[in-house]
């Protein structure tokens, strides 16, 4: 066919507008993937995509949710932090996140008590969640917490040299305080030599290590708190004899000593005193926990069948920890000969019955009263730990156990038959066959 002017003509013109169709599908697209996105998990188990229990209870929070994180800049974390945030985000468009650099903002460091790994504040309408560690379960745990919260009291017994909750000194809970009322859980104080009835109000009873022991009036009251399905906190520290009588009471016994766990030198904790745990055994208290937690100067129990409660320990030593009956000085050993006792030991346990109208009664024994203390709550995750030791005693049952996902096949095994046929392959037929095509190649070439 022979190419005429006027066939050209009609062939540019065709060009142009097979051109002009192309540009204007490109730029529809690119306008429609600025206006609506779409997304999808092709992973084996959908690990980049939320739970159902989390899509659920973003879907029962109306309003704007705020994430600050307040991490250093350049480190990696604010990249897996942005990653989790955004598949919450894609659910609920009104969730915002912000980054602050601790090292610019240090008065609200100060005020927040942040340490060098940074924390991440959950708001929600006036309310806030603070954590350290920040995954799925734990986000969305704290979002179910921030969602239902209600104002409700615990009471923090005095007059004893309890550590107090409205207090500033380093063995006080002033800090602990603060955290309880950003989650509308007020802690009120009692002195029973003035006031000699716990309020009806209060969902909760704490007694924080007194220095001096309760009046038997005092005790009295307590134990008929105890015995009319009161819950109760007990804290207390080694050679603490004051708690004696309650302890006994509830089938707890006290070893004389303090806890000495080799184990702790292993993160570079140098004072014998202090005991580290990472490893928990399963409770409500403790489920989800994925921070270590610092306990300073701490005591051990055993519990004894005297009473009719049900006992479960869900803080314990490793078997390379004793109770130092000891100076804590020089170089110090288990002694066999002594009263001290080989670990594992238990030094938290969670006591539960059945009462009235199927209500179950909950208490919890500590042998450390300075976790959470103003000195210690920054460290590691004793806030997020003394918290779910108030909230379960609360009967604040909301925690979402939410499994974390793994991808499958991540490791690739291979017999050794197999590892020398790829190694063969890669280090001699490949390059073999390379250079026997480039050869013929250029043996072609020379011959034309």
């Amino acid at each position: 066919m022979k190419l005429t002017p006027h066939l050209h003509k009609q062939l540019r013109l065709k060009n142009a507008l097979i051109t002009v169709l192309i540009l204007c599908l490109l730029g529809s697209l690119a306008w429609l993937s600025n206006r609506y996105s779409f997304q999808t998990d092709l992973t084996n188990n959908d690990s980049n995509t939320l739970s159902l229990a989390s899509q659920q209870v973003l879907s029962s929070i109306p309003d704007q949710v705020t994430i600050i994180a307040y991490i250093k800049k350049g480190q990696s974390i604010r990249t897996q932090i942005t990653q989790l945030v955004d598949r919450y985000s894609r659910i609920k468009h009104d969730l915002k996140l912000t980054f602050i650099d601790p090292d610019l903002d240090p008065e609200q460091t100060r005020e927040l008590n942040i340490g060098p790994e940074g924390i991440i504040l959950v708001e929600y309408q006036g309310r806030t969640e603070k954590l350290s560690f920040i995954d799925e379960a734990s986000l969305t745990n704290a979002l179910l917490q921030l969602a239902n919260a209600k104002e409700r009291w615990i009471t923090f017994l005095t007059g004893h040299g309890e550590r107090s909750p409205e207090k500033p000194a380093n063995f006080d809970l002033e800090l602990f305080g603060k955290e309880l009322a950003r989650r509308k859980i007020n802690a009120q104080t009692l002195n029973l030599a003035s006031v000699p009835a716990l309020p009806d109000n209060s969902a909760l009873l704490v007694i924080a290590a007194p220095k001096v022991a309760l009046l038997a009036g005092e005790v009295s009251l307590v134990q008929r708190y105890i015995q009319d399905g009161g819950n109760l906190l007990l804290l207390t520290d080694p050679d603490n004899q004051n708690l004696n009588i309650l302890l006994n009471a509830l089938g707890i016994k006290q070893l004389p000593g303090v806890i000495v766990d080799s184990t702790a030198k292993l993160y570079g904790v140098q004072d014998p005193s202090f005991l580290l745990t990472s490893e928990y055994i399963d409770h409500p208290v403790t489920q989800g926990l994925q921070t270590m937690t610092l306990f300073p100067v701490t005591t051990a129990f055993e519990f004894i069948s005297t009473s009719d409660f049900t006992a479960q320990a869900f803080l314990s030593t490793s078997t390379k920890s004793w109770t130092e009956t000891g100076p804590l000085q020089g170089k110090i050993r288990f002694d066999n000969n002594t009263q001290e006792k080989q670990g594992p030991l238990t030094f938290a346990y969670a006591l539960t019955r059945t009462i009235k109208q199927n209500t179950q009664q909950r208490i919890i024994i500590v042998g450390d009263g300075d976790f959470i203390a103003n000195a210690y709550m920054g460290n590691v995750g004793n806030l997020d730990l003394g918290l779910r030791m108030v909230t379960w005693l609360m009967h604040d049952d909301r925690f979402i156990d939410i499994p974390s996902k793994t991808a499958t096949d991540k490791s690739l095994q291979l017999t050794q038959t197999v590892i020398t046929v790829i190694s063969f392959g890669f280090l001699i037929i490949i390059p073999f066959t390379l250079l026997s095509t480039g050869f013929l190649i250029w043996r072609k070439r020379k011959q034309r």
